[in-house]
């Protein structure tokens, strides 16, 4: 089995291989475009180049976040969106559900929300660490992470000093603009450059995640190779079939063509809950521009078939699946006999619970076309650094794919600043003063 295998068999009710065969062309075409600058947001593909460009630069990483996390018991990731939902994916992946149990410190996260409650207990918990911050952010004026990093740096200066603070915060940020530049500068931060030519959603193979990750203990070159694996498949000299990114955004869209207009990321395994929260991020922020789009959604399974799954049987037929699901991992617990037999599980008894999931996943999987939803499935060949950088690349150039067959940018986020112009207003911010009075008659009515 290869790191990543996909298969459409359970989308043929609706989608033949003709209706695939009439996308392909259109999925090839986009994929040139982007490998050749050639599309909308050309200026953002730095990306597809960094499986090679991040493993150039994985050494410095690795020597780099050694030295800081030294003798830390806690680090703060302060970033929102694609700064810091990447790495949290990556981490929850690989980590110990249960207490701090990762390679590296602990790591927590900030930023990437406006809760003083969080906040405040955040703060409390930090008091009793040895603990540093990693701030993220290309401009260092995005109100959740420039807000928290302010609160955070404040209590850091509070219980260290402001030298030995210092060299407790590193910054990841533009190579020469942007107030966290001008303040990394000012402070002598130790720091990492964001690329220009590469946003947010399309960073985890830059410092903004390989640092975390690092930092959490794991292995970043192996995580660079799984995506220098994917990058090989999914160059535009391979046939339509032999490439999964084509495959997967051609049959994306022409489910689209047939009102499937939901795509919700069923995954098997909870460990893979905010690598759907990453992918929901990257396709919503990239395909959801101009009235277009397929709408991205989550679940996490068995759990949510006691919740969503009614939704998912019985409800519109306007939603397809993305099954996301994991070979069989080291581990083994076997299923007890039990002498009573008084909850009747011994038909399973002697069984693995991975073996019990996988036919799950199954039953669902047939259960969810019988009530007419068209289901992709995608299977990881294990957990681990090397099929997750896989898997995020394969991700990431499909969408790319997938934006260009839409006729949208996939690189741009335009729709982001219309909240951000209201809460500003809202809050007196110079500059948005006539805002202000029009958003408060509009709420006097």
């Amino acid at each position: 089995m290869s790191i990543l295998n996909i298969d459409l068999q359970a989308i043929e009710p609706w989608v033949s291989n003709n209706d695939l065969n009439t996308f392909l062309p259109s999925a090839l075409r986009a994929l040139e475009g982007l490998h050749n600058k050639s599309g909308k947001g050309n200026d953002f593909l730095g990306w597809i180049n960094l499986p090679d460009n991040a493993a150039e630069q994985a050494e410095e990483i690795i020597s780099k976040t050694a030295a800081f996390k030294q003798g830390l018991d806690c680090i703060v990731v302060i970033g929102i969106g694609g700064s810091y939902l990447g790495t949290k994916a990556v981490i929850d992946a690989l980590a110990n559900p249960f207490g701090n149990n990762l390679p590296g410190p602990e790591i927590c996260y900030a930023g990437h929300h406006l809760s003083e409650d969080y906040l405040d207990v955040l703060i409390g918990h930090l008091q009793s660490k040895n603990w540093g911050i990693v701030v993220i952010s290309k401009s260092g004026k995005t109100t959740e992470p420039a807000l928290a990093f302010r609160l955070l740096n404040t209590a850091l200066i509070s219980k260290y000093g402001r030298p030995e603070a210092k060299n407790r915060v590193l910054a990841i940020t533009d190579a020469k603009n942007g107030a966290l530049r001008t303040l990394a500068n000012q402070e002598k931060y130790q720091s990492f450059i964001i690329p220009d030519d590469i946003g947010g959603r399309y960073s985890v193979l830059t410092p903004v995640g390989l640092v975390p990750i690092a930092l959490a203990g794991y292995d970043i070159n192996s995580f660079i190779r799984g995506a220098q694996q994917m990058s090989v498949p999914t160059l535009p000299g391979k046939t339509d079939l032999e490439n999964p990114a084509i495959i997967y955004a051609a049959a994306r869209n022409a489910l689209l063509a047939k009102n499937k207009t939901t795509e919700i990321l069923a995954n098997f395994n909870p460990r893979l809950h905010y690598v759907a929260e990453w992918w929901k991020q990257l396709y919503g922020e990239s395909e959801g521009k101009d009235q277009k789009g397929i709408f991205p959604a989550s679940v996490d399974f068995t759990t949510d078939l006691h919740s969503m799954g009614q939704y998912i049987q019985d409800g519109p037929r306007n939603l397809f699946e993305t099954f996301l699901t994991v070979g069989q991992g080291q581990k083994t617990v076997i299923v007890p006999e039990d002498k009573d037999n008084l909850d009747q599980l011994n038909y399973i008894s002697g069984r693995r619970i991975e073996d019990i999931n996988q036919q799950a996943a199954l039953g669902t999987l047939l259960a969810h076309v019988d009530g007419g939803v068209p289901v992709i499935q995608i299977q990881l060949a294990k957990l681990n650094e090397e099929a997750l950088g896989a898997l995020f690349y394969f991700f990431e150039i499909s969408c790319g794919i997938s934006g260009y067959m839409l006729g949208v940018n996939p690189f741009d986020q335009p729709g982001v600043e219309a909240y951000k112009n209201n809460m500003f207003a809202l809050l007196g911010k110079p500059g948005f003063e006539n805002q202000t009075e029009i958003l408060k008659k509009r709420l006097e009515k």
